[in-house]
């Protein structure tokens, strides 16, 4: 397996950003303060049954609460397998569901992006009424067991460290945010210069090492002209590369095929040289800018997009063009790491797509619509899932089991360089949600979480609104909130909240798919499916201890304090006895006081099927 790393912009570069320490980051998130100490019982004992100390039950009893109704007010009468949205904004903190031996999920969230990312303290406990009797024992004994059901097959090949990608990312991003060049303008469609001719060169500025103030020029052959790309490898890229042949194929997969993967979904970029193409530039320049002694360990650099190229002439770096730099072939390592012309195959497919949406998203917001970048962490979510759209391609050509080493392979073998973003990170997320802020990230931060959390948000966006919810938010306003509310022509808390529970009551164990109404399921991807798998071939381990990361814990009649950030979500659930009329909840601050309304804090409640 091929590592790599892949770079992308939020003003400048940008990438999918992975901590490489992932599992002594997850174990200590799992040994924190958060809801989550019951996941270190899951790393250690996935078939046996965990302590019964369930987490945040500490003996201390809250008593009875005062009302102070969340909106809607009243007793709340869900059907089975239907779900409502409460709104604590407005001061009030408690809610009245009906009991009677009902069972309901809780997601508690705070949808904002307003506040500063940081812990927020909170308590969810039930009043006398009714305390909960589901714990996380029993959640963990029939998540172990669900294992058994799970197909060994399909290994999967290991995640990509990612520690240069960030860290290079990290420097061009701060080196574009001090940067103060006008921008250029967009031109019309109509190409109004001459076209290159093949075996031209031309001459580019071009990122040299991690300090992103530091540029060398690279002299370049136009070696492809297709419809939509030029392709330029340096004059210095070494021996050994492509064939003739394997040159034309290379291009063509770019020009041809992935191409028109992300502009048929996020629509045109900009066209500033008005050359009509994009420009594909190979040159060991980035090949140089991975140290070769941490390539093993820490991943490479396979190319990004920057946007300083939108600069105008003021700047003498930028080469006032639509540009997209990558790794040449260098099987004799003699620039940096060792890459085959298969390696580079394998690699910048997925790069590529990641880093055009990237470019397209800020050419259309700054350089088309003049506006400010669109807010990273969604835009980082756009990219991802442009990788899955590669994907996708490629299952939609080759439906099971055709195409496939293994026949009980989800995806196909030509799928595998575009899955692992989503596929892990996702998994990631599921384990650490409350930990995570989807809402308040950008590419210069570390972390796989986060990213994994907003491609599945964008994701479900999609699914349940429709393939155009691409293009808006390509075009919509810059802020990622407004930019989702226009998209979906409803609230961003609503989507926020019909997400989180969708994560949780999309595909119940032994139920049919559509138990759950739209609001609250995935269409394009069963998320429980994809982590079973996951921890089958990869579990049981720190980082993945349990058949399905998104755990539940019991909401009990305590005044424990947990923290949660903004933009993050936890999940609870609560179990009514037969004999109980209504229970009552309270969502709010230390010592019972309602939350700040700038955290937007609300309640996803849905009632689960019996048996779930």
């Amino acid at each position: 397996m091929t590592y790599y790393l892949e770079e992308t912009p939020v003003g400048r570069l940008r990438s999918r950003s992975v901590n490489l320490a992932s599992e002594a980051l997850v174990s200590a998130y799992m040994s924190s303060n958060r809801i989550f100490p019951g996941l270190a019982c899951f790393a250690a004992l996935l078939v046996a049954a965990c302590s019964s100390t369930t987490p945040g039950n500490t003996g201390v009893p809250a008593g009875p609460f005062a009302n102070n109704p969340c909106a809607p007010d009243g007793t709340i009468n869900l059907d089975v397998a239907h779900g409502v949205l409460l709104d604590c904004s407005n001061g009030g903190s408690t809610v009245s569901l009906a009991g009677n031996g009902a069972s309901y999920v809780v997601v508690a969230q705070f949808a904002t992006n307003l506040v500063a990312n940081q812990d927020i303290p909170y308590t969810l406990e039930t009043g006398t009424l009714a305390t909960a009797s589901l714990s996380a024992q029993r959640v963990a004994a029939r998540r172990s067991a669900d294992a058994s059901a799970v197909l060994q097959h399909g290994t999967l090949p290991p995640r990509r460290p990612m520690a240069n990608q960030d860290a290079f990312e990290r420097a061009v991003i701060t080196h574009a945010a001090s940067a103060n060049y006008p921008r250029l303008s967009s031109h019309p469609t109509a190409h109004e210069i001459t076209p290159p001719t093949l075996g031209s060169t031309r001459t580019f500025r071009v990122l040299s090492n991690f300090d992103a103030n530091t540029f060398s020029t690279a002299t370049a052959q136009l070696a492809y002209i297709g419809s939509n790309i030029y392709l330029y490898i340096d004059v210095n890229a070494p021996a050994n590369g492509f064939t003739p042949a394997q040159l034309s194929a290379f291009g063509q997969l770019f020009d041809q095929t992935l191409y028109d993967i992300d502009v048929n979904a996020f629509g045109q970029p900009s066209d500033v040289d008005a050359n009509g193409h994009i420009i594909m530039l190979m040159s060991p320049l980035v090949n140089a800018d991975t140290p070769a002694s941490t390539c093993a360990t820490e991943g490479f650099v396979a190319g990004f997009f920057d946007s300083e190229d939108f600069d105008g002439p003021g700047d003498p770096n930028s080469n006032q063009g639509e540009v997209f730099y990558s790794v040449v072939p260098d099987p004799n390592s003699t620039f940096s790491c060792a890459h085959t012309v298969s390696d580079v195959g394998s690699t910048l497919p997925a790069t590529f797509l990641h880093e055009l949406q990237h470019l397209i998203n800020y050419s259309q917001h700054v350089v088309v619509n003049n506006q400010a970048p669109l807010s990273s962490w969604l835009d980082e979510g756009m990219s991802i899932a442009a990788e899955e759209l590669g994907s996708l391609y490629y299952e939609q050509k080759c439906p099971p089991p055709a195409c496939r080493t293994d026949p009980t392979q989800i995806f196909p073998d030509s799928s595998q360089g575009f899955i692992q973003g989503f596929f892990y990170d996702s998994y990631f997320y599921a384990l650490l949600p409350d930990s995570v802020s989807l809402t308040l990230h950008n590419d210069s931060e570390n972390g796989f979480s986060w990213r994994g959390g907003d491609w599945a948000l964008v994701r479900y966006l999609v699914d349940r609104f429709g393939t155009p919810v691409y293009r808006s938010l390509e075009t919509g306003p810059s802020d990622g909130l407004a930019a989702i509310a226009a998209a979906t022509g409803q609230g961003f808390r609503q989507s926020f909240g019909d997400f989180g529970m969708a994560l949780y009551t999309d595909s119940f164990p032994g139920l049919p798919r559509t138990t759950a109404p739209p609001a609250d399921r995935f269409v394009t991807r069963n998320l429980r499916q994809l982590w079973a798998r996951l921890f089958a071939t990869a579990g049981p381990s720190t980082s993945f201890p349990s058949v399905m990361p998104l755990a539940l814990f019991a909401i009990h009649a305590d005044t424990t304090t947990f923290v949660m950030e903004p933009g993050a979500m936890s999940f609870w659930r609560v179990d009514t006895s037969p004999s109980d009329t209504t229970v009552a909840i309270r969502f709010a601050g230390p010592g019972g006081n309602p939350l700040s309304s700038a955290l937007a804090p609300q309640l996803s409640i849905f009632r689960l099927p019996p048996g779930q």
